[in-house]
């Protein structure tokens, strides 16, 4: 089955519709007193806190996202992934499916900072995601894309701003903050200042403490940008419903959306949903994208 671009619109729309009613459950949350006490369930998971922790918002969310997307998912045939379901193997064997982050960054949202969203995306069976839909409910604001269908930012076709001059703009980076934790770090993060001002950045902003959804997105706001995760051997490393939506974000606006040695992202890999194994990497531009590794990969060498 090969999807048309009327067909992606529709479902664009609907996967629109089903954002922003999770994102009504997580704001009613957040507006209740019971919010000063967040219950938190734990999970089975990759290897850091973020991916072994749940709240019955993330729950309720899903099930609301799952219920809005069910006719789709019979009358397109299309398979299912989500973060809280048991991965039922309909996204090997299905020509699309569905990839659901009913709330991504949830340490962010326990803690009450900003860097949570609901993320959506639509993915062939050969890993290419031809849909994404992104809702933070903090700021009432939608991404969203298709293929070869442009980027909306609520509801208005979005681009990037290039009317500054580089002496004008600061580099934006974007961390996880397991990466912050690193005992590497610091050393990083001056190498990438160093760089910085031998291109001519105004300065660095850091940003970290997002669930990677929201880093994502956080890249188009603040171009020139990036946002990586290194590859590692231990299971984690974000996941599929952590990327899906993003990377058909950034395929659409023109920017670079890859693992993190630069090869394509692998968004329906076989034995597992883990991206542990090659990393990602998010920037605005290719050429940028590679001069940051180059700084980021000179510390790892020496680590």
């Amino acid at each position: 089955m090969r999807l048309s671009a009327n067909d992606l619109s529709n479902l664009c729309s609907i996967a629109e519709l089903a954002a922003r009613q999770a994102g009504t459950i997580i704001r009613n949350f957040l507006s209740q007193p019971v919010y000063q006490s967040v219950p938190v369930m734990s999970k089975t998971g990759g290897d850091s806190e973020a991916s072994q922790v749940v709240t019955q918002v993330d729950l309720d969310c899903e099930k609301t996202i799952v219920e809005i997307l069910s006719e789709s998912i019979e009358s397109f045939d299309i398979g299912l992934l989500t973060e809280e379901y048991q991965d039922n193997g309909s996204r090997l064997s299905k020509d699309y499916f569905w990839c659901i982050d009913p709330l991504d960054g949830t340490l962010a949202f326990i803690e009450k900072k900003a860097g949570f969203a609901v993320s959506i995306a639509l993915v062939s069976q050969a890993g290419e995601p031809v849909l994404g839909v992104v809702y933070d409910p903090q700021t009432d604001t939608l991404y969203s894309a298709f293929k070869n269908g442009g980027v909306f930012k609520n509801g208005l076709a979005w681009y990037f701003d290039d009317d500054q001059t580089l002496a004008q703009q600061s580099l934006t980076v974007v961390f996880d903050r397991g990466l912050v934790q690193k005992p590497f770090f610091e050393a990083m993060l001056s190498e990438i200042k160093q760089f910085a001002r031998q291109q001519g950045f105004l300065d660095v902003h850091e940003i970290h403490d997002g669930g990677a959804v929201m880093n994502a997105c956080w890249v188009l706001e603040q171009h020139p940008a990036c946002y990586f995760k290194i590859p590692k051997p231990e299971v984690g490393g974000g996941s599929l419903w952590d990327f899906a939506a993003t990377a058909c974000l950034f395929n659409e606006m023109g920017a670079y959306a890859r693992d993190f040695s630069g090869n394509p992202l692998a968004l329906n890999p076989t034995m597992t949903t883990f991206m542990h194994e090659r990393g990602v990497f998010y920037s605005s531009t290719e050429p940028l994208a590679d001069l940051v590794r180059a700084c980021v990969q000179r510390i790892l060498s020496k680590s």
